[in-house]
């Protein structure tokens, strides 16, 4: 029934919001369950569904959410017929958190923890330290990578358990700083084509009698972001991976598995002024803010200080139909970044935190004109952002 005019806008409550899966089903499960399988000390298998592998490989798609592959039968037929095995041969999916952004999901993948703890809880949050912005993709502005994110990864616990354990990547990600808190332990293996990932890969796999390997695609991600995922450009980058894992799963040594996952969807947002709303051009939602983080769909907001209450009205009332909008202790109540926050990471959240429910985004063309020119979007909680496959191939 439509709403009368004269009446105030609802804003969508808070526990519609559909939170990830941490502790059963989501990305910060999946390691901690491989090497518990392989007999690695401090672990815990999480996501009881999966069967332990003396070998395992995870072959992580940057950008390639469930609903991607499932609308995708014709480019992608290896994965999509995958889609039965996927989380232990369920047929489900699982998640990734939030933000699903790329950032939070590889230190949630290396880490084996919510971004609660492991600090990263959005593409660009507040450093409380200095009260700047920082970017955790791109690190910048530097920071100690060891400050940022203290816990060691599952890669070097269990290269130190004596399990055989690589990373095989693009050579330019072997000395980020985000490499080093997400991903490091082990061999890094830099290779400039997939091909060469994937057969690498599968040796690096062969090379122990129990083995951790992790590799990476991220072209997917990039043409959405640039194209859209209704675009040609996409589907032709959706095509090429698929040829690409099923080349890896015809080379696995025995005793192995492979786990073929994301990072995140993606949705295409139009270029209209209802679908994007410029924050650098409405002076109702600066009003009493001092910093904008995060991205067009999962926003981190910092007040300026005794404007919290304030903005937060304020957003809730401009922006309640189409975002979640909640205060950070609601976000940190409702589980968005995990059961438990590190002091550390408390002010790293925004003062307010906006999730996207509909096919809208906020910009800051002034402030962040290539992000807010992309056609792909992400990193809000909904289903075609946040379920991502657990495909399996076993040997």
């Amino acid at each position: 029934m439509a709403q009368p005019a004269w009446q105030d806008p609802v804003p969508l409550a808070l526990d519609t919001a559909p939170v990830p899966a941490y502790g059963s089903g989501s990305l910060a499960d999946l390691l901690p369950t491989l090497a518990a399988g392989q007999g690695v000390e401090g672990f815990t298998a999480t996501i009881p569904e999966l069967t332990p592998a003396d070998r395992n490989c995870v072959f992580l798609i940057d950008g390639l959410g469930w609903e991607q592959i499932k609308a995708h039968p014709d480019e992608a037929p290896f994965l999509h017929s995958l889609l039965p095995t996927s989380l232990g041969n369920t047929g489900r999916p699982i998640t990734a958190g939030f933000a699903s952004t790329t950032a939070t999901s590889l230190a949630s993948v290396g880490t084996g923890l919510p971004p609660g703890e492991h600090g990263l809880p959005g593409y660009t949050v507040r450093n409380p330290e200095t009260g700047a912005l920082m970017n955790q993709l791109r690190w910048k502005p530097f920071t100690a990578p060891k400050v940022w994110q203290p816990y060691p990864t599952v890669f070097k616990l269990a290269d130190a358990a004596g399990v055989h354990t690589a990373q095989v990547s693009s050579p330019d990600f072997e000395q980020t700083p985000l490499t080093k808190v997400a991903l490091s332990g082990g061999s890094f293996l830099g290779r400039l084509s997939g091909e060469d990932r994937m057969d690498v890969a599968a040796q690096r796999l062969a090379a122990g009698d129990r083995s951790l390997v992790y590799t990476y695609y991220s072209e997917v991600d990039g043409k959405g972001h640039r194209f859209g995922v209704d675009s040609d450009a996409w589907r032709g980058q959706l095509m090429y991976v698929d040829g690409l894992a099923q080349r890896l799963a015809e080379q696995l040594p025995p005793r192995s598995a492979l786990y073929i996952t994301a990072d995140h969807g993606m949705i295409d947002i139009p270029f209209d002024e209802q679908s994007r709303i410029d924050f650098d051009e409405d002076w109702e939602l600066r009003a009493g803010v001092a910093l904008l983080g995060g991205e067009g769909r999962a926003r981190h907001v910092y007040a300026v200080p005794g404007a919290q209450g304030d903005v937060l009205a304020v957003w809730r009332e401009v922006l309640g139909e189409q975002f979640w909008v909640a205060s950070r202790d609601e976000a940190i109540a409702a589980g968005w970044f995990g059961p438990t926050i590190d002091e550390r990471v408390y002010g790293r959240i925004g003062d307010v935190v906006a999730a996207a429910h509909d096919d809208v985004v906020i910009t800051a063309s002034v402030n962040e004109p290539h992000e807010s020119a992309m056609v792909g979007m992400h990193g809000s909680l909904t289903p075609v952002e946040q379920l991502v496959p657990l495909l399996e191939v076993r040997s």
